[in-house]
């Protein structure tokens, strides 16, 4: 069965040419122009993967992804011209996996969707292994089986991505895990310096965990180390 992916960018060239390279993969790919159009078709099917272009001509591609996020979990990737990093860390702190700066190569854009597929893909399968797959310590219950998040006694909606950390850090309680450690066991990608990938997470995380910045309870960070969970 073919994976439906949504494609939403004004740049006509760009949209037409990313759509050839992910049908050639083998994709469904479901392409609009605007916004609006957009927003519609994602009540209508069953996505697996979204690529929003960040500058739209009526609803921007934060507000899509943040619509999405209300309902869904499948992978968000940003297309964006911008290169500031404020504006990348609020898509990811909206809940977007992932970002790629324009101009991009889009067999570049191609491998990140497959590997964020196969992250989504083992997020959704129910593992058969008997290894150890359950962590519960001061309130806090993670199951790598179910993958569900029990935060006293009530769940918490991760993405992929947020499961992933949290689990890693729980896997590494009380040893001090770097951003650079973090992200490539995470993304499974190459770390680079200046990379807020990671920081924009875990705020996130910390935000659906109901935890204060300067003093939380369960992600602390170690300046100029990286982050521990107790």
């Amino acid at each position: 069965m073919n994976l439906n992916i949504l494609l939403v960018d004004d740049e006509k060239e760009i949209a037409d040419l990313v759509e050839v390279y992910l049908k050639n993969e083998n994709f469904n790919v479901y392409k609009f122009y605007t916004g609006k159009e957009a927003i519609e078709c994602i009540e209508k099917v069953d996505f697996d993967l979204a690529i929003l272009d960040v500058m739209l001509p009526d609803i921007d591609g934060f507000k899509i992804c943040q619509k999405i996020r209300e309902k869904y979990f499948f992978p968000i990737i940003m297309l964006t011209a911008k290169i500031e990093d404020i504006d990348k860390i609020k898509g990811l702190t909206l809940g977007a996996d992932d970002y790629i700066t324009k101009p991009f190569n889009p067999l570049e854009l191609s491998a990140r969707v497959k590997s964020q597929l196969r992250r989504y893909t083992r997020y959704n399968k129910v593992e058969e292994e008997n290894n150890f797959n359950e962590y519960d310590f001061n309130g806090l219950l993670i199951n790598n089986e179910t993958h569900k998040c029990i935060l006293y006694g009530k769940e918490i909606l991760l993405t992929p991505i947020e499961f992933s950390i949290l689990w890693y850090l729980c896997e590494n309680r009380s040893k001090v895990v770097s951003s650079e450690e973090l992200f490539e066991s995470v993304w499974k990608e190459k770390y680079l310096d200046n990379n807020n990938t990671v920081m924009a997470h875990i705020a996130r995380l910390r935000e659906k965990m109901n935890e204060p910045s300067r003093k939380p309870k369960f992600i602390k960070t170690v300046w100029g180390v990286g982050y521990t969970i107790e």
